[in-house]
């Protein structure tokens, strides 16, 4: 295992113990996400953990049933007492860029409604400003699509369609839409950059998640795993 791996799973595992018996826990979608998917399988068999996910992806949903972990969704259960989820990058600030898996429109439902929202990351992940190297994915109805580029490219953004790598033709989110990345380069204001995509006809979500992480755990090379909260 890469040290990047070993980072990110630290980060997962360390992550999992705020989870407590009795809460309804937010399962993110993501490489990190996942060893913290399986951590919380294995307390559930060896510690007894009495909890039930609501998971933000059928990759999610499909690890969680094969690891133990009972489910239940947002009509049966809307309230949410932690979500565990991965970034793309993270800013000083906490604010995130999410939607590497194209997840991020229900990511930021499941979040947004969590009591605590804890973020696991390696430390490549830190990042001063967001948007270097780094494009903000958004979801997009595909009616709607050439619209929406054209207003992206408006705001100074580079978008290209997100295309599958193992099919013919775009990524196809759980809901049905497709995604653009768009490069903007670095983002000095997240918030409002965030506000002015959300207001394009035709986009369903941005993957720019704005104050809502309260910590973040980030896996380090040299094994530690830190941890940031975010400034009230």
């Amino acid at each position: 295992m890469s040290w990047k791996e070993s980072a990110k799973k630290a980060a997962a595992i360390e992550a999992t113990k705020l989870v407590k018996s009795g809460q309804v826990v937010g399962l993110g979608t993501g490489s990190t996400v996942r060893y913290a998917i399986i951590e919380l399988g294995r307390r559930i068999r060896e510690e007894g953990l009495d909890i039930v996910g609501i998971p933000t992806s059928y990759q999610s949903m499909m690890l969680a049933a094969e690891v133990g972990i009972p489910l239940t969704n947002l009509f049966e259960t809307p309230s949410i007492d932690i979500a565990i989820d991965g970034a793309d990058q993270v800013d000083f600030e906490l604010n995130l860029i999410k939607g590497g898996g194209a997840a991020h429109a229900r990511e930021k439902v499941v979040d947004s409604l969590a009591k605590q929202f804890v973020v696991v990351v390696d430390e490549t992940k830190v990042v001063e400003k967001l948007g270097r190297k780094q494009p903000v994915p958004v979801e997009v109805l595909p009616f709607a699509l050439p619209a929406v580029v054209r207003k992206l490219e408006e705001l100074g953004g580079k978008p290209s369609l997100r295309i599958a790598s193992k099919k013919d033709g775009p990524i196809v989110t759980d809901n049905g839409n497709f995604v653009v990345d768009v490069d903007f380069g670095v983002i000095e204001n997240p918030a409002e950059l965030d506000q002015r995509i959300r207001s394009i006809p035709g986009v369903v979500e941005t993957g720019l998640f704005i104050r809502l992480a309260d910590v973040v755990f980030v896996g380090c090379k040299t094994e530690d795993v830190k941890i940031l909260r975010r400034r009230r």
